[in-house]
């Protein structure tokens, strides 16, 4: 027995010696092999670029398997992402089965493992991905003479942060903390996959809502996988969110185009006190000081396939039922009990026009109080509605009962309504509908500001027997609330929302700034001050008709610090002061002080129309107004576009953009201004002492017989302008600048050096008499083919110094005095279309020699001149010259014949110059 028993250890001490030489000389015998053939193997498997700091080959790594370790390891995406990274670890092994490396000298790779991560997953809106970075072997057609092979049995993920962002399905996961085991046959095309995971901070996000935040999560799961056909099947899945049970099945299929899925999430006779930990961290927090009872299920599906190329899209599902509720905050002395609640909706097709849902009912009591609803509806831009809504309720209760975050709440609130029917506002359709609201001694107090809304009582009815606009009557009789010791009150009666009869009381002055902080968050900003005493009472036809005699509206309104935004302004209006005076359909401005980004405005005047603009969105609003100001800043106006970007990551494909938009011109507004600046800039052109008639009208701006200072010359200038789109605006002026001087008119003016390049050199004095009119780009840019127009342009005392063309025919034609003319009291006219510039033919007089010159040129410096160069003393004997090449290289020969210039069409509609137009007129009168 001692023999045997010193036999075995001797075998045993042996065998684990040599294990153990194995172990240290394995990684010595073969790293060079395995090293070189692992990477032999990613260059031929990855469509990716793959990059480590160094490779380590140990048994002690991932103990017992013989692991190559890779530290600093990145690689990189699949085509559209290729600058991004799909994987960046600060190392990734892959096991290598010893068997094979011994016996078959093949590598083969049976074990992934992954450690400290970031995996990021990216999916664009075409459903192109960047995880297609693994090259499969091409079936029968060659043979693979690699002794390296993936046949993975084993896939380890530790602490690694997981990001999945898919624009196809508009599906963003951001897991953190992930820990993951999987273990099956991997090497087989069909093989069941076992799963163990662990997430630490779990967030799910669809179409940029947010519905699971900081979640943890627990996983036991197997899925069937088909690597022939890339399908899952997922055949037993059990989730733990926080500490709610959650049943997942279903299936995923990839397909050529896209997806196709079939998936299940319940969690069935579920403590309702486990689904709240499932909420995000705010309802967590609550729930810690509150007693939860009751059960819920809930029901997730999601199938059909999703093909963006055809507009196929699955649907999708969602019920969630509570039964037996009960809510107690903090230990309050009241309950909220039998909570009920049957939510049941359905997206077909994920189409939001088909957006079902059913509340088939809500019920809870407080005490004997109760709130109760039905609330059905169908459709979204014109919901089908079913409605049913009664509350009778101490909302201090209410309060204590739920323990309401950030807010406390007193008052009785009554409610009784019923609705059914149609909502289509364009067409006058709206539920037959028939309600009240009552409210009594209310009041409110949030967090965000140390006082209180309070006295806060409303009575308001609201009926439409007909289910149409036509019929519906609107009564707040009356509505009232003291906020900082001032007193607010409201009454108003309204019928017929197609033809407005209203009679409307409203009292009180309101700091806005501190009312907006009772209900608003850190970071957020709305100032200003209102006081009210008016008065409105009349009917929306005789508005509009004109019949202000039957109209009764009167009052005054004060405003101070008052922001405004508009759709159509890319910064906030500020009304720094203004007293607002009503007289039947008119709203008279008195000292109007207002402010926009740096510029300001003092208006006088009045507004009309004002009660129809307000109640409808199809109104004009008119206005007359004397209009000063000290500087406009024309550039402010100019608005911005952005370009949404999800979040996360941001890659190089995804950063954000802004693009300039052109000024637009709001459609319903027509306003005559009577206005003067003491300065205006636009770009780099700064304009002094502008005086002339404004209109605004049809989303169109007119500025008539203005006169202005610009670069030490007086100007006479009209303009007309106005938006195609956002991205393009069409422009006409015309205008009329005597004896100005060209060297300051190129230096400051970006326009003239664009149209006038040549004149980069001359010095004197000119006048311009133009028209012209054109497209302008998102850049308030002109776009050169579409301008058109013409005019005179008067030459008084000009140095023509460093004109290139006027120096290579000096050289050709050996007379030094053409080289720098000095021109004296010449007109030169010139018309502009596609992109051409036609000069008409003009002479002038330089020491002795009479040139003549006329032709073309374009936008891009094109020339094409015809150029007679009389010589003395008359002229009568002439050398025939043209001009080609560019205003940079011109060409000069001799010789009368030239080749036109190409024209360039602009593709769309431009404007008749204000000229052409002036002179259709002249010949109709």
């Amino acid at each position: 027995m001692n023999t045997l028993i010193k036999k075995i250890l001797k075998i045993t001490g042996i065998t684990i010696a040599i294990l153990l030489l194995l172990m240290f000389l394995l990684p010595i015998l073969f790293p060079g092999k395995i090293a070189e053939e692992v990477k032999s193997f990613a260059n031929k498997k990855l469509n990716g670029e793959l990059n480590f700091k160094e490779a380590n080959l140990s048994f002690f790594n991932h103990f017992p398997s013989l692991t190559l370790t890779l530290t600093d390891f990145s690689l990189k995406g699949s085509a559209p992402y290729k600058n991004s990274d799909l994987v960046k670890a600060n190392e990734i092994a892959f096991g290598i089965n010893i068997k094979s490396l011994l016996f078959d000298s093949k590598v083969n790779i049976d074990k992934i493992y992954v450690s400290n991560a970031r995996i990021n997953v990216l999916v664009n809106e075409k459903g192109e991905a960047n995880y297609n970075v693994y090259v499969s072997e091409e079936k029968e057609t060659s043979k693979d003479t690699s002794s390296t092979a993936l046949k993975l049995e084993k896939i380890a993920i530790e602490d690694t942060h997981l990001v999945y962002n898919d624009k196809s399905t508009k599906i963003l996961i951001n897991a953190k903390g992930f820990n993951y085991i999987g273990n099956g046959d991997l090497d087989k095309s069909i093989f069941d996959l076992y799963t163990e995971a662990r997430i630490d901070s779990f967030d799910f996000t669809y179409d940029g809502e947010q519905y699971l935040k900081n979640k943890k999560v627990k996983a036991d799961l197997i899925t069937k996988i088909n690597t022939n056909s890339l399908a899952f099947i997922f055949e037993q899945n059990n989730l733990k969110i926080n500490k709610l049970p959650v049943e997942f099945k279903g299936k995923f299929d990839f397909l050529s185009n896209g997806y196709d899925m079939d998936f299940a999430i319940k969690s069935e006779d579920s403590r309702l006190n486990d689904f709240f930990t499932a909420l995000p961290p705010n309802y967590v927090t609550w729930l810690d000081k509150s007693k939860v009872k009751g059960s819920t299920d809930l029901s997730l599906t999601l199938k059909g396939k999703y093909i963006a190329s055809k507009n196929q899209k699955p649907n999708l599902a969602f019920n969630w039922k509570i039964r037996d509720g009960y809510i107690n905050y903090n230990d309050a002395p009241v309950s909220a009990s039998n909570i009920f609640l049957n939510f049941d909706t359905k997206l077909p097709s994920l189409d939001t026009e088909k957006l079902q849902v059913n509340i088939d009912s809500i019920f809870l009591n407080v005490d004997k109080d109760y709130l109760k609803a039905i609330i059905k509806s169908q459709g979204l831009s014109k919901p089908k509605v079913n409605a049913l809504i009664k509350t009778k309720i101490d909302l201090s209760k209410l309060d204590r009962a739920l323990g309401l975050q950030n807010m406390d709440l007193k008052g009785v609130l009554n409610t009784n309504i019923l609705a059914k029917g149609y909502y289509d506002y364009k067409n006058g359709k709206i539920p037959v509908i028939s309600g009240s609201v009552n409210l009594k001694n209310g009041y409110i107090k949030t967090d965000y500001y140390p006082n209180p809304i309070q006295k806060i009582n409303l009575l308001a009815n609201i009926n439409s027997k007909k289910g149409s606009l036509s019929d519906l009557d609107v009564l707040i009789q009356p509505a009232s609330f003291i906020f900082e010791g001032k007193p607010i009150f409201v009454k108003a009666k309204l019928h017929n929302l197609e033809n407005v009869a209203y009679d409307i009381k409203a009292k009180g002055e309101l700091d806005v700034a501190k009312i907006y902080k009772v209900f608003s968050r850190k970071g957020l900003d709305l100032e200003g001050y209102v006081k009210a005493d008016v008065s409105f009472k009349g009917t929306q036809s005789d508005a509009i008709n004109g019949n202000y005699n039957k109209l009764q509206n009167s009052g005054t309104l004060i405003l101070k610090n008052i922001k405004t935004r508009s759709e159509y302004l890319p910064k906030p209006f500020v009304i720094r002061e203004g007293t607002f005076v009503f007289n039947q359909d008119k709203m008279n401005f008195n000292e109007f002080k207002a402010t926009y980004g740096e510029s300001d405005f003092l208006m006088n005047g009045f507004m009309q129309n004002v009660i129809d603009f307000v109640l409808t969105d199809k109104a004009i609003l008119k206005g007359n107004f004397i209009l000063n100001s000290n500087f406009i800043n024309v550039d402010e106006f100019m608005a911005k576009q952005t370009v949404k970007v999800d979040y996360p990551p941001l890659t190089a494909q995804d950063k954000v953009q802004v693009e300039n938009t052109v000024i637009i011109i709001p459609p319903n507004f027509n306003l005559e201004f009577n206005a003067s600046a003491n300065k205006v800039n636009f770009e780099d052109l700064k304009i002094e002492n502008l005086k002339g008639n404004m209109t605004i009208n049809k989303g169109q701006l007119a500025l008539k017989k203005s006169t202005f200072d610009v670069i030490g010359a007086n100007v006479k200038m009209d303009v007309v302008y106005g938006s195609q789109s956002p991205e393009k605006a069409f422009f006409d002026f015309k205008v009329n600048a005597k004896d100005f001087d060209v060297k300051r008119a190129y230096n400051e003016i970006k326009m003239f050096r664009e149209m006038a390049s040549a004149a980069e050199s001359a010095e004197g004095i000119i006048s311009l008499d133009y028209a012209v009119a054109g497209i302008l780009n998102n850049n308030m840019e002109p776009i050169y083919p579409s301008l058109t127009g013409g005019g005179t342009l008067s030459v008084k005392n000009v140095k023509m110094k460093g004109f290139k063309m006027f120096n290579v025919v000096s050289r050709k034609t050996g007379k030094d005095a053409i080289a720098n003319p000095d021109l004296s009291k010449i007109d030169i006219k010139t018309k502009i279309k596609n992109n051409i510039i036609t000069i008409d033919r003009f002479k002038f007089k330089v020491a002795g020699f009479r040139p003549r010159i006329e032709g073309t040129t374009s936008f891009d410096g094109k020339l094409n001149i015809k150029m007679r160069l009389g010589l003395p003393p008359l002229g009568i004997i002439g050398i025939p010259l043209k001009i080609t090449g560019t205003q940079e290289d011109p060409k000069v020969r001799l010789g009368k014949q030239t080749e036109d210039l190409q024209e360039t069409e602009y593709e769309g509609d431009v404007p008749t110059p204000l000229q052409n137009q002036q002179k259709t007129e002249e010949k109709t009168q």
